[in-house]
């Protein structure tokens, strides 16, 4: 991990996804160079260059000795095109034979032999610029995503018995108290003890409005102060804390290749080598069957050289997913990977978890239906007490409509049942808090109440039925919005799984517009659940459901904790408001880093434009490159033609793959 933002990585990785296209494009950015020195090295070298070019030219056209502009034409091309032949011979020894700069080097090593000297210096010095051109556009595309994700601080002032103290944040323990002044980055994940202010967490959660944090509330590292004096308590570790995992996950992001990459790095093995094949034998077989002029087609063949290059789709392919990547860090939404951009694109069917996906996880409770002969009061008192020593939001809500002290010397054996409810010994009786199977279990009848919408908690003790509660969770304010979004996208089925009973289930699931919901499932049976849906899936749409080559894909999202299962069986794994949650991010493919549901049409918003704009990459160049290829063959195009078909078409590919960057979300659909 860097000491500072994730630049070097992001190079790294796009250099992985470069590696092996043949095209020399992977050798030459130097990432430990200055991108501003660097840059005025390769103006400098260029210009070099292109003067001795344009000095042979001059002395070509004045007439003058041909050793003189040959001279001058070949310093140039040696200046110039040294770069690539020493690359083409270093590949050579290495067996990597088919590459860019053996291409380019047979090409222009031929035209010198057949004395078009000015053509081969010239081949050199415009394929050189494209290059440079090339580059740079790439090297703009990773710096807008490095510097969107530089959210990591050089340093953290913690309050020592001394005073302040300025240190990397590397060294700072958990419970140290730091100082946050207005205008610094927030280090280190903590809480504050003491002061108010506002923070930008643009970077974090791709939401522009400020938040205002004040005492006891927590703040994430990555976040920037933007007025009052901030007294925190640290509570993660710098390798824990929020900044340095969505950095890490950034940085990795492109080392998952989507299937359109990893076809079109196993075309570019096998292409490369066919169009040498092919100009050999554009070399060789004119001239041998029909005695046309040996020099002639010798010249199309190294034209067709030249041009078959298929740099421009190894590099605007990876580049075009690791854009949408950036597109949705930039919007909140962290992407593992291309693979899980690419089936973002693809989804026809969400599955959503209920309580913290749909719905805020605040429960209340809304209506109690005591026993015959049992009181309000006494129904709720025996709830609260049983449900003493539980966290769960149901608990949580009963508590607090008692509001009461509880006796906890008074309760004995408490017990969590997963899936179930809660029991525990009030005064040496057992007291039961839970669903419909809980008390059936134990013989226990229930007496429904039909009236309250919302999760029903039945009440027993000492046996016998004591009433019930209905507690209600109220859905978040854009969650049927985002409902309806996916549907405008064409996803064709939305379903809800929950632990609650079907019935509040199906009535929370018409509230929103969901297709179908099933209720009254325990973490286990969503697995089932979920692998019962892609049977179906298989038998009503003909197509499989397999990890490898389905046409549709089918999506989870959960709040990334009690989901995980479920998140790691579907195809795409969406934690919804997972920031700062080890378990979000370790389980989940996407993370959605606000309590947001309409982020996730967003999310498949960005990944049809990414998709759509790599689509548009592969048509563009094959068809263009096959048209120019053919040209070449037919000799209706020269080799000045030929270099800036080559170089144009890798640069307009790698500048559509940067327009991601830049487009509108409403363009997607």
């Amino acid at each position: 991990m860097h000491a500072k933002g994730c630049g070097c990585n992001v190079e790294a990785t796009m250099h992985e996804h470069v590696e092996g296209c043949g095209c020399g494009c992977e050798d030459g950015d130097d990432d430990d160079d200055d991108d501003g020195l660097r840059g005025q090295r390769q103006v400098l070298w260029l210009a070099g260059g292109g003067l001795l070019f344009v000095v042979g030219l001059v002395l070509l056209g004045l007439g003058a000795s041909a050793w003189l502009y040959w001279v001058a034409l070949l310093a140039s091309y040696l200046l110039l095109g040294g770069p690539v032949l020493l690359k083409a011979g270093r590949n050579l020894t290495h067996g990597r034979v088919f590459d860019e700069n053996f291409l380019m080097s047979v090409a222009t090593i031929g035209a010198i032999c057949l004395g078009s000297v000015p053509e081969a210096a010239g081949v050199m010095l415009f394929y050189q610029v494209g290059e440079a051109l090339q580059g740079l556009a790439v090297r703009r595309s990773r710096r807008s995503i490095s510097d969107l994700m530089d959210i990591r601080p050089d340093f953290a002032r913690v309050l020592k018995d001394s005073g302040l103290v300025t240190v990397a944040p590397e060294s700072v323990s958990i419970g140290e108290t730091i100082i946050v002044q207005p205008g610094d980055r927030v280090p280190l994940d903590a809480t504050v003890v003491a002061g108010q202010s506002a923070l930008d967490m643009t970077a974090l959660t791709g939401e522009s409005a400020p938040r205002t944090v004040r005492e006891d509330d927590t703040v994430l590292s990555g976040s920037v102060n933007l007025s009052g004096v901030l007294t925190l308590r640290v509570t993660e570790g710098f390798g824990q804390s929020t900044a340095s995992k969505i950095i890490e996950l950034v940085e990795h992001a492109a080392q998952k290749k989507a299937p359109t990459e990893r076809f079109i790095t196993r075309f570019a093995r096998y292409y490369t080598p066919v169009v040498v094949g092919l100009a050999v034998l554009i070399a060789l077989l004119p001239p041998l069957l029909f005695g046309l002029p040996w020099i002639e087609w010798i010249q199309r063949a190294l034209i067709f050289l030249v041009i078959s290059c298929p740099c421009a789709l190894v590099i605007s392919i990876p580049l075009g997913f690791f854009a949408g990547i950036g597109k949705a860090a930039r919007a909140g939404i962290l992407v593992k990977g291309g693979n899980y951009l690419e089936a973002l694109a693809k989804l026809e069917t969400v599955v959503f978890d209920k309580t913290g996906t749909l719905t805020r996880g605040a429960f209340d409770v809304v209506a109690m239906h005591p026993a015959p002969g049992v009181s309000v009061d006494g129904l709720l008192q025996v709830a609260a007490w049983a449900e003493a020593y539980s966290n769960h939001p149901i608990a949580l809500s009963v508590r607090r409509a008692y509001g009461q002290p509880i006796a906890a010397e008074r309760l004995e054996a408490p017990q969590e049942i997963a899936g179930q409810g809660v029991c525990v010994l009030i005064d040496g009786v057992e007291a039961l808090v839970g669903n419909r199977e809980l008390l059936a279990e134990r013989g226990i009848a229930v007496v429904e109440a039909v009236e309250g919408a919302g999760t029903k908690a039945y009440v027993a003790l000492g046996g016998a039925f004591y009433g019930s509660l209905v507690v209600a969770d109220e859905a978040k304010p854009d969650a049927r919005d985002a409902i309806l979004a996916l549907k405008g996208l064409g996803v064709r089925q939305t379903v809800m799984l929950s632990g609650d009973d079907a019935e509040t289930a199906s009535e929370t699931a018409a509230a929103l517009g969901l297709d179908a919901a099933l209720g009254g499932l325990l973490p286990h049976q969503k697995i089932e659940a979920l692998e019962r849906l892609e049977l179906e899936e298989k038998g009503g749409r003909g197509r499989s459901r397999g990890r490898g080559g389905r046409l549709g894909r089918l999506a989870f999202v959960g709040d990334g904790i009690n989901d995980a299962p479920a998140l790691a069986r579907a195809d795409v794994g969406i934690a919804m408001g997972g920031l700062g949650s080890d378990a979000a991010i370790e389980a989940a493919d996407v993370v959605l880093m606000t309590d947001e549901p309409s982020k996730l049409a967003e999310a498949v918003r960005i990944a049809r434009m990414s998709q759509r704009v790599v689509t548009q990459n592969i048509v563009f160049v094959l068809v263009v490159k096959a048209l120019f290829l053919l040209l070449g063959a037919l000799g209706l195009i020269s080799m000045w033609e030929a270099v800036f078909a080559d170089v144009g078409i890798a640069l307009l590919a790698v500048l559509n793959s940067m327009r991601i960057l830049r487009m509108r979300l409403d363009t997607a659909g």
